[in-house]
């Protein structure tokens, strides 16, 4: 059996309207696994129905995450945010990491990891670098350094690398039991990744858009932990 993998998407509160980019779906399948969407819901059983069914969770990339989840007021930049996306997503993902089951976080997936975790987020990045880029989703657009010695080192094998970028919230303080694993050049955290054995990692760009060695590889390391988890949902 491939490995079964719990894909969160968006929802349109206006119409109920569930929208999820294609990328994320080919990635899963180009890595061996079977993507599964999972649709918001603010029913607090929901979350862990839809992770019996799932043996990895893929957390991807859409809008703002509610500051409130992390205790500060919202700032003037603060873009849309779904209190139904939010409160799913986070449910979800502290069940996941309780049930030590393999989490890739995408952009804004990363970001719900590190809140979710106890940690806290910058609501709008001002380092004088731009990482919101008015380029094809494909096109490079600034570089990255990774710890090699990191779980995402040794998927990469390289550093510094090129990644797309289309973001202005980002990681500030890293949850207990995370660490930073690469930043680009002004400081700004890139990756993320749980400190403990298993996979749970987080990268602030989209390498579902990248048609590249490092991005499959990062895909089928997820899906391979995924297939061999043991994992037991509360």
């Amino acid at each position: 059996m491939k490995a079964v993998i719990g894909i969160s998407c968006d929802i349109c509160t206006d119409n109920g309207l569930l929208t999820l980019r294609q990328q994320y779906i080919d990635a899963v399948f180009r890595a061996g696994g079977t993507p599964v969407v999972l649709p918001p819901s603010m029913c607090p059983s929901h979350a862990g129905r839809c992770l019996e069914i799932c043996q990895g969770l893929l957390l991807t990339g859409g809008g703002d995450v509610d500051p409130a989840y992390w205790g500060e007021p919202p700032s003037p930049a603060l873009g849309y945010v779904s209190p139904v996306r939010d409160y799913f997503e986070i449910t979800l993902t502290k069940k996941a990491l309780a049930a030590d089951m393999p989490i890739l976080g995408i952009c804004r997936g990363m970001q719900v990891i590190n809140v979710a975790g106890g940690g806290t987020l910058c609501q709008d990045l001002q380092t004088g670098m731009s990482h919101q880029q008015n380029a094809p989703r494909s096109q490079l657009f600034h570089d990255i350094l990774i710890n090699v010695e990191s779980k995402l080192g040794q998927i990469y094998k390289t550093s510094p690398v090129g990644v797309n970028s289309f973001h202005h919230q980002a990681v500030a303080r890293v949850a207990q039991g995370f660490k930073p694993t690469a930043a680009s050049r002004d400081g700004t955290i890139e990756a993320m990744e749980r400190e403990i054995v298993g996979f749970v990692l987080g990268v602030q760009w989209h390498p579902e858009d990248l048609d590249d060695n490092c991005s499959r590889a990062l895909f089928r390391e997820f899906v391979a932990c995924a297939q061999s988890a043991a994992i037991n949902i509360q």
